[in-house]
């Protein structure tokens, strides 16, 4: 069936606006990085492994865009730019969203290459969006507010909000790049450890980072009464957790190596995990 175009321009301008702001792009460059451990650069691999990257991050961007609404975190501020519902309206906002979600699984699944992996890793991807993943994670997240911060339901918010699609990241590009499963397994545990120490070090920066460097409103979290792991366990212990994390990453990558594999840039992402801002 042939594509038709988006048949309004302010959809399109408000789709285009959270997608074209930037961003670290952490998540497609998992997709990318762990694919490239496998395979080669023929025209179908390059394809789709960039589906399954671009997948992700529609799908990350529309969390973006629904978690900004006035219904859920109400924020004005994202990648340093106004919020899709600020510019353009609440409804605008939803629709974006919804428009955002079902795209990635478009991408995901059409165009050359493998049918079999394409399904695989939509499957990852919708079981990490959705009501087992951040979905859920949004729920115990707007449940959680001005509860007594305990780490337990931390852990289960941020397993469930962040780490899910970032887990999936890896899980997808090792799919796609036609992984075993022992080398999926590995990789898995990579992205989980790699996926909490990254919001543990969101919960620090919202409480040490400005507006320029976060490109979104510092301090909300505390202001709303948001569960984190500073709350729970103060800055230092904060920071000791994520730098555990990380190694518990590098560690997970070991078996690689012994399969005449090169995880270096894998290794070197969960450092900058821990030592960043935007």
């Amino acid at each position: 069936m042939a594509r038709t175009a988006i048949p309004s321009e302010n959809l399109l301008a408000a789709t285009r606006h959270p997608l074209l702001a930037g961003g670290k792009r952490l998540r497609p460059a998992l997709v990318l990085e762990t694919a490239a451990l496998f395979r080669g650069q023929d025209p179908e691999y390059v394809q789709l492994t960039l589906s399954g990257a671009l997948a992700v991050e529609l799908i990350h961007t529309y969390s973006l865009v629904h978690d900004d609404l006035p219904s859920m975190d109400d924020d004005d501020l994202r990648r340093g730019q106004p919020t899709v519902h600020t510019v353009y309206g609440e409804a605008m906002g939803i629709l974006v969203g919804d428009g955002l979600q079902t795209l990635a699984f478009e991408v995901l699944l059409s165009g050359p290459g493998s049918a079999e992996r394409r399904s695989e890793a939509a499957l990852v991807l919708a079981r990490a969006a959705g009501l087992c993943g951040m979905v859920g994670g949004q729920v115990l997240d707007l449940e959680g507010e001005g509860h007594t911060p305990e780490l337990g339901r931390v852990r289960a918010i941020h397993e469930k909000k962040t780490l899910a699609l970032l887990e999936a990241s890896v899980e997808i590009g090792a799919v796609l790049g036609g992984a075993t499963d022992l080398q999926r397994e590995a990789l898995v545990r990579y992205g989980r450890a790699v996926g909490l120490a990254f919001q543990i070090v969101d919960d620090i920066l919202d409480e040490t980072a400005t507006a320029e460097e976060l490109g979104k409103s510092p301090g909300k979290d505390r202001s709303s009464g948001k569960l984190t792991w500073p709350a729970c366990v103060g800055l230092e212990e904060s920071q000791k957790e994520a730098m555990r994390l990380v190694q518990e990453a590098r560690e997970a990558l070991n078996p690689l190596h012994t399969m005449d594999l090169d995880p270096a840039f894998l290794q070197d992402l969960s450092f900058y995990i821990v030592d960043r801002r935007l």
